[in-house]
């Protein structure tokens, strides 16, 4: 596979270079203040209320502090997703009429400003600031990433080598847990925001440089843009979407609830650095998910239907662990399982584009990026809210049901199918055996 991309062109590399480190940034920065944010939070309002709470012990303080934080870590966490689910569409409108390098290049700038935000900043409304602008820079690098790779690397060459993009992703969640956990209790707070700055300005350099030159304008080539509408009409797009977001929305509940449930349930409270650990296997997971379960030679439902149901059952497992090593095996199912469905299930949305023989991708990355969205957005500001009514053990079942309880319609994939028999070349291939013209095929 590796053999393969070195075969192309030395200015195709780079552009690949340069959108999979973007990815990767995006990400780190994305996971890196998980473990430092509730913390730092908290610390700051005990604090300012220990001198009104001497009569309280530790317990009752730090209990009554996870009360308190829950909702406006939530609504810090979700700001970023919000803004990046209006952000989306409108990404996707101007990468179908202009070129995609001018989005990257702004999102990659806003990406560094927020990162500056994240070092200095002190008090929580500029953290929702810097959250809030991070997902501008998340809906640009998303939609014009992916649209770059598919105008830049040849027809035969895009199913292969696209999923090695997701494992940019995939490569920024591994980093960015354990470096904001590492970095913010023995070095500082801004340290880990600061580096992440660093790599920002060198592919923000790679970007004038490379992109400048390629040739990246929207031809249309006589084909016809394929809009929402007509996306929208098909079953399978409604069910791949709300199956990526059900998914994700396991894990963008989990980021701000279990460092809090963490420190107020288990005894001793984990350190700084455990606080970020915790994710590490949720990481490896996603990362062996997303890039090795191609391999398999079994339909892409049955993949997403098998790796939905794991992640409802760990999910189900989470609440039941006492110390941090207990929740090494599920966390690492749940990050598997989220890679699994994300593996499975977004080369099936290329194929709907692929359908109409068109070769503008903006509308169905911009519909994948919204789901993906809409899962951070409302997990971490209703997970927030909920947890304090139902209780982070109840609260994550229901997310484990919930995964469990839409796998039937993962079905219809392959139900649909067998209503409209097709030929023997047009019979919908397995993950790991899809080729660009049987993506053309498939109906």
């Amino acid at each position: 596979m590796w053999k393969s991309l070195l075969d192309l062109k030395d200015s195709k590399i780079l552009v690949f270079v340069i959108v999979y480190l973007s990815f990767l940034l995006d990400n780190v920065l994305l996971t890196v203040v998980v473990p430092i944010i509730p913390d730092y939070l908290f610390s700051k309002d005990v604090e300012n209320s220990v001198a009104n709470r001497l009569s309280l012990s530790p317990i009752q303080r730090k209990f009554e502090q996870f009360e308190k934080n829950n909702g406006p870590l939530g609504a810090l966490l979700a700001s970023k997703a919000f803004v990046q689910l209006i952000f989306t569409p409108v990404v996707g409108y101007l990468t179908g009429k202009y070129n995609y390098n001018v989005p990257l290049l702004i999102g990659s700038c806003n990406m560094l400003i927020a990162t500056i935000l994240f070092a200095y900043g002190k008090s929580y409304g500029v953290l929702v600031l810097a959250r809030a602008l991070h997902g501008s820079s998340s809906a640009a690098i998303g939609v014009s990433g992916m649209c770059i790779l598919a105008n830049t690397l040849p027809k035969d060459y895009r199913l292969r080598f696209m999923p090695i993009a997701f494992g940019g992703i995939a490569l920024g969640v591994l980093i960015g847990y354990p470096l904001g956990g590492v970095a913010y209790q023995f070095i500082g707070k801004s340290a880990p925001f600061l580096i992440i700055a660093f790599f920002i300005i060198i592919n923000i350099l790679l970007q004038v440089m490379r992109l400048e030159k390629s040739s990246n304008t929207n031809e249309e080539d006589g084909v016809d843009n394929v809009n929402w509408i007509e996306l929208m009409k098909y079953h399978k797009t409604i069910i791949i979407a709300a199956s990526i977001c059900i998914s994700t929305g396991a894990m963008a509940i989990l980021e701000p609830c279990i460092p809090m449930w963490m420190i107020a349930h288990f005894d001793p409270p984990p350190s700084k650095w455990q606080l970020g650990a915790v994710f590490i296997p949720d990481s490896v997971g996603y990362l062996i998910g997303s890039n090795f379960i191609g391999l398999l030679s079994i339909t892409s439902w049955r993949i997403a239907l098998g790796a939905m149901t794991l992640i409802g059952l760990c999910c189900c497992a989470i609440p039941l662990a006492a110390t941090i090593s207990n929740l090494t095996l599920p966390h690492f199912g749940l990050g598997f399982g989220v890679g699994a469905v994300d593996a499975a299930l977004v080369p099936l949305l290329a194929n709907l584009v692929d359908m109409h023989k068109s070769t503008k991708y903006g509308p169905i990355y911009t519909l994948q990026q919204m789901s993906v969205s809409l899962a951070y957005c409302f997990g971490p500001l209703l997970g927030g809210q909920l947890v304090n009514i139902l209780g982070f053990p109840w609260l994550i079942r229901i997310v484990g049901f919930t995964n469990i309880i839409f796998c039937p319609f993962l079905v219809y994939l392959e139900t649909t199918k067998k209503k409209q028999p097709l030929s023997e070349e047009q019979t919908l291939p397995s993950y790991a055996s899809l080729s660009t013209e049987s993506c053309e095929d498939w109906e």
